[in-house]
C-alpha cells in the first residue's frame, strides 16, 4: 500500500491531539497574560487617597473624635521589614503580605489610630471619647466607608487600623503597571 493511502493509526491520532492541545494551551495562556507596563512606582499617597484622608480626619474631629494616620505610603523595603516581624524578626505578626503585595506600596492605603486628649495614640476599639454611646473606632470606620474606603476589619485576616481605596484594581493589576486616575 502506498504512503498516501495509509489509514491513520491510533498513535498518530494521539500525537495529533497532543500537539493541538499544546497549541491551544499556549494560545489561551498568552491571551490571559497582561503585558506589564513600564511605569514608575508611586512614592507617596495617591492624590484622591490624600484628599479623602484629610476629609476623614476633619469629619472625625467634627464628631469629637481625634484620629492620627499612623501609616500611609510604604516602600517595598518597608513592607518587607514589617513582614519580617514575628517571622525572622522579633515582634508580633502585623501583616500577611510582602513588599509589592500591599495597597500601601501603591499609595492607596492608610492606617489610623485614635488620639487621646493628652496626646496618646491608642488602638482602643471600645473607646467612646465623645460620649455618644458609640465606639469612636467604628464611627471613624463608618466615615471612612462613606468616603469610599474599604476596611481591613471586614477581612478574614483582621487589620482593624487599615483603610484602602483600590479603584477596582487588584494587586496584580498594580504590579503590571496599572494605576488609578489622579482624580475621581
Amino acid at each position: 500500500m502506498s504512503a498516501s493511502k495509509r489509514k491513520p493509526t491510533a498513535n498518530s491520532w494521539i500525537l495529533f491531539l497532543l500537539v493541538m492541545g499544546a497549541c491551544l494551551f499556549i494560545y489561551f495562556q498568552s491571551e490571559n497574560v497582561k503585558e506589564k507596563k513600564n511605569v514608575p512606582l508611586p512614592t507617596k499617597l495617591h492624590p484622591v487617597v490624600e484628599k479623602d484622608k484629610e476629609k476623614l480626619i476633619k469629619r472625625a474631629k467634627d464628631k469629637g473624635i481625634s484620629i492620627v494616620v499612623t501609616d500611609g505610603f510604604r516602600t517595598f523595603k518597608e513592607q518587607d521589614k514589617l513582614y519580617a516581624k514575628g517571622r525572622s524578626e522579633e515582634g508580633d505578626i502585623v501583616t500577611t503580605v510582602r513588599g509589592g503585595e500591599s495597597y500601601h506600596n501603591y499609595g492607596l492605603a492608610i492606617d489610623f489610630a485614635l488620639k487621646t486628649t493628652n496626646g496618646d495614640v491608642v488602638w482602643d476599639m471600645q473607646r467612646d471619647s465623645n460620649r455618644n454611646g458609640k465606639a469612636d473606632w467604628m464611627e471613624v470606620v463608618a466615615i471612612a466607608k462613606d468616603l469610599g474606603f474599604s476596611w481591613g476589619g471586614d477581612w478574614e485576616f483582621k487589620d482593624y487600623p487599615h483603610l484602602q481605596k483600590d479603584f477596582g484594581l487588584s494587586i496584580e493589576d498594580l504590579k503590571n503597571g496599572d494605576r488609578p486616575p489622579e482624580q475621581e
